[in-house]
């Protein structure tokens, strides 16, 4: 079953087109890794998913509902059933790892302090932080951050996650607890998740579903194995890493 989908979508920067008539399908309970060269516009497709873009053009539905007919105050109300882990974190640097990942839960619950408390150390101990709850982002390791990141993205229980690039710059030991940390978590919330992401050992163990963006437009979709198996040479040039093939360098 489809818990969203992006339909038909143009969208331009100025007069640069990012996605040109763009469709694919997100879905439900389902890990869905979106890949493709730098700048093809994969992190957009992120933010069109969670309502901080629109469309020039074509529709973003989200659980049945068109992002682009919500009113702003709607529109923020809806996002707080969507998680996002940024590329970098974005923790603030001024607030101790509990407070950070607190935040969602003072901003947009009505919950006492006490069940913020254990929601919020709960959380950290599903995402392998137990006991860093006092220290500053600045003191984390990069592995760690993104973990701290991961746990706000979900402290709220939403129903979709959406991860950034959550393993660039990182060694594989990290990269390998991290992709298992989402793996956790999508089970946990018995929810819907998207990656973003070039690191394709990681994509391979944990997506359901492949999508491939290329010139603005998915070009690919499907398991892994249907995405190994496709015909397309710049699916395969892209997957193989090679120099040789029909995508310009």
């Amino acid at each position: 079953m489809s818990f969203a989908s992006v339909r038909n979508v143009t969208l331009k920067y100025g007069e640069k087109v990012i996605l040109s008539n763009c469709s694919f399908e997100v879905k439900e309970r389902a890990i869905t890794c979106l890949i493709g060269l730098s700048g093809a516009g994969k992190s957009t497709i992120l933010r069109l998913l969670n309502g901080l873009r629109q469309p020039n053009a074509g529709q973003v539905i989200v659980q049945g509902v068109d992002l682009s007919t919500l009113r702003n105050r709607d529109l923020i109300e809806f996002r707080r059933k969507i998680g996002f882990a940024f590329q970098f974190a974005a923790l603030f640097d001024s607030l101790t790892v509990f407070e950070n990942v607190a935040l969602p839960l003072r901003e947009n619950t009505k919950m006492t302090n006490a069940e913020i408390e254990k929601t919020v150390l709960a959380t950290l101990d599903s995402v392998g932080l137990t006991g860093v709850r006092d220290r500053m982002p600045s003191e984390l390791s990069g592995g760690m951050l993104k973990r701290a990141g991961f746990a706000r993205a979900v402290v709220t229980n939403p129903n979709l996650v959406l991860y950034d690039e959550p393993t660039t710059g990182l060694d594989p030991i990290i990269t390998h607890v991290l992709t298992d940390t989402i793996k956790r978590q999508r089970e946990m919330l018995d929810g819907t998740v998207v990656v973003v992401s070039h690191d394709l050992e990681s994509i391979y163990a944990m997506a359901d579903y492949v999508a491939m963006l290329f010139e603005g437009a998915i070009i690919a979709y499907g398991t892994v194995e249907e995405l190994k198996r496709s015909p397309n040479p710049i699916v395969q040039q892209f997957l193989q890493g090679s120099e040789v093939g029909p995508i310009p360098l």
